[in-house]
């Protein structure tokens, strides 16, 4: 956790901390799913504009709240917000970048990518069905892997989440036991496990416990260089999480048919498709009560899809595909009123 917590002390001083703003930074909350990758623009942004981002990772729950509310410029979810609440609240959705829900592990003598879960067997660990490592469903999964007689601490999110959303999402559509007890969304009341709060919650959490199992976006997972699985996806194959099995999920994605953009990327089809993958979405108001500071937001997402691919892709998420961005620069243009022109970059790559 040293290193990550080093990289992410460095963006709450350039500005993407709760406590770090002042008056020109850009004002934002919500989902933890793509803190990392917004730290890391925030401190390039800051260098090049001397503009900060004071973004509260305080989870999805907590994003839609506070851009409804109107007390930040830009909320952030990894659940995409209905059609109906969203012309309700008066607010604009798309998403901003793409990553991958991770199970993450702490089982000794077992390394990254070592063993292979499927959909089902994941669902009956969180139903508090399978509750050993080395119980028979998961041993006829990994028949070559010696598996431990250690027991399963399943950790969950305790906030409402998009994390939470995406993961009882996939669950949900793989196992019909999961979706009748437990069910999907942000907040869900989980059977057995230990609650943390935050991507960095549950992985500081599963770090110090022994057996334990989470679910956390992946870059938490590389920075913090965690033990994960491999998953089982609809074709049947065993994958890795990596940006290109990422981005063969979303490869279908139609994003312009999905009510506010909002495309989920669950328990996708194809041999490569990384089955927890998902999209993290920013939310503005179409009138907003502060137009300047609507405009410095969108310069600032505006310069994201326009030179902060490689930033992303180094943490292992997946930049939004140009024609996406496209729609998405229209739709400001088309929804969020007195933002005064067009922002100062544009998405050439």
């Amino acid at each position: 956790m040293k290193r990550f917590a080093g990289a992410l002390a460095t963006a709450v001083m350039v500005g993407i901390g709760a406590h770090a703003a002042t008056a020109a930074d850009i004002s934002g909350a919500g989902a933890t799913f793509p803190y990392p990758v917004y730290a890391k623009w925030a401190e390039a942004y800051k260098k090049e504009t001397g503009i900060g981002l004071n973004y509260q990772s305080i989870g999805s729950g907590g994003g839609i709240k506070q851009i409804t509310a109107g007390t930040v410029t830009f909320g952030a979810s990894d659940m995409p917000m209905k059609a109906a609440d969203l012309e309700k609240n008066g607010l604009i959705q798309w998403p901003q970048i793409m990553g991958g829900v991770v199970p993450a592990l702490n089982v000794p003598g077992l390394a990254p990518g070592q063993i292979v879960l499927d959909g089902r067997t994941l669902a009956d660990i969180y139903l508090g069905n399978v509750t050993a490592w080395n119980d028979p469903a998961i041993q006829k999964l990994n028949p070559d892997v010696k598996l431990p007689d250690t027991a399963i601490a399943p950790v969950y999110r305790s906030d409402g989440s998009g994390t939470n959303f995406l993961f009882t999402n996939y669950l949900a559509k793989v196992s019909p036991d999961f979706q009748s007890k437990v069910g999907s969304n942000t907040s869900v009341q989980w059977p057995v496990g230990i609650g943390a709060k935050g991507n960095e919650g549950v992985a500081n959490m599963v770090k110090q416990t022994e057996g334990a199992i989470g679910y956390v976006e992946y870059a938490y997972v590389k920075q913090n260089r965690m033990t994960y699985a491999k998953l089982v996806n609809q074709a049947g194959k065993p994958v890795e999480p990596s940006a290109e099995s990422f981005q063969a999920a979303a490869a279908n994605a139609d994003w312009a048919a999905a009510p506010g953009m909002g495309e989920i990327l669950t328990n996708e089809p194809g041999e490569k498709s990384w089955p927890i993958t998902g999209a993290s979405f920013i939310l503005m108001h179409k009138e907003p009560k502060d137009p300047a500071a609507a405009k410095q937001a969108l310069d600032f997402f505006a310069w994201a899809f326009a030179r902060g691919d490689k930033m992303a892709q180094d943490l292992d998420y997946v930049p939004m595909p140009d024609q996406v961005v496209s729609q998405i620069q229209e739709s400001w243009r088309a929804s969020i009123k007195g933002t005064g022109g067009e922002p100062l970059w544009t998405a050439s790559r």
